[in-house]
């Protein structure tokens, strides 16, 4: 589950800003050991640090490999979120040995590294792994037809909503990709406009040249207010007994819609 940090004007997901701090964190310390060592341990955890990163970002796609094949130059599109953090562990680990050798310097390194890890692994057993919660009741939407679908009505059914406006550009890029993973999904995947006319979201289509089979309509953007989902875009995973799952907030990768879906084909009914 993605909990939203606001920072003034800025909106981000806290298991990136929990990253963020703990790569400060590992890179200031590392000012701090080279200073009371004289070795150059500033300049290791450095590399270190952008190695562990490389390393973290090489696990997610190696294993979401098929989805970043169609898009690879989503490889490189780091601001969609997508790391495995225990080989970014390890490589990092390991270039600490090589550069610093049997050393104070890669002692106090490797400890304070082994320490943020442990920090991070319990961040996202508690924190950054919240329990689901149930999609709240009694909201609906519409189709560009005017027929209306009722949420209450999926249960049974595993389902994905992203939520976007074509005011956001985040979601004016993520919408293509959203809309053919929606074609070939074996769950039915929403994409729900919020708070915008049907004729403001047909000619936005239509200038694009995308297709409405997906698309809904949240004139009143109740969905967002329900969920608590402040900012756009946001994708909800919802399982077939009507709880949310997770919730990625800001632009999804097609690896990370895909395995998401993967994990609610996963659930039992």
């Amino acid at each position: 589950m993605d909990t939203v940090v606001q920072l003034g004007p800025l909106m981000l997901a806290l298991d990136r800003l929990v990253a963020l701090v703990a790569i400060w964190v590992f890179l200031a310390t590392g000012a701090v050991i080279a200073r009371r060592t004289g070795a150059t341990a500033d300049r290791a955890v450095w590399i270190a640090a952008g190695v562990g990163i490389v390393a973290a970002r090489a696990g997610f796609v190696i294993t979401n490999w098929p989805a970043f094949s169609v898009e690879p130059w989503t490889i490189w599109a780091l601001w969609q979120g997508g790391f495995v953090a225990w080989p970014g562990i390890v490589a990092a680990a390991i270039t600490l040995l090589l550069l610093l050798r049997a050393s104070r310097a890669a002692a106090a390194s490797i400890a304070t590294l082994a320490a943020l890890a442990l920090f991070w692994a319990g961040m996202e057993q508690t924190v950054l792994r919240a329990p689901p919660t149930p999609l709240p009741k009694r909201l609906q939407l519409l189709a560009l037809d005017g027929r209306s679908l009722d949420l209450d009505e999926m249960k049974g059914r595993a389902f994905v909503v992203n939520l976007w406006a074509t005011w956001c550009p985040p979601c004016r890029r993520e919408l293509p990709m959203l809309v053919e993973v929606a074609e070939q999904s074996s769950i039915p995947v929403l994409l729900a406009n919020q708070g915008e006319t049907p004729g403001v979201v047909r000619a936005f289509l239509g200038r694009q040249g995308l297709p409405a089979g997906a698309v809904r309509l949240d004139i009143a953007s109740r969905i967002g207010a329900a969920t608590g989902s402040k900012a756009l875009p946001t994708t909800l995973f919802i399982d077939a007994e009507g709880m949310i799952r997770a919730i990625h907030s800001g632009e999804i990768s097609r690896a990370a819609l895909i395995a998401g879906i993967r994990d609610l084909e996963g659930r039992p009914k």
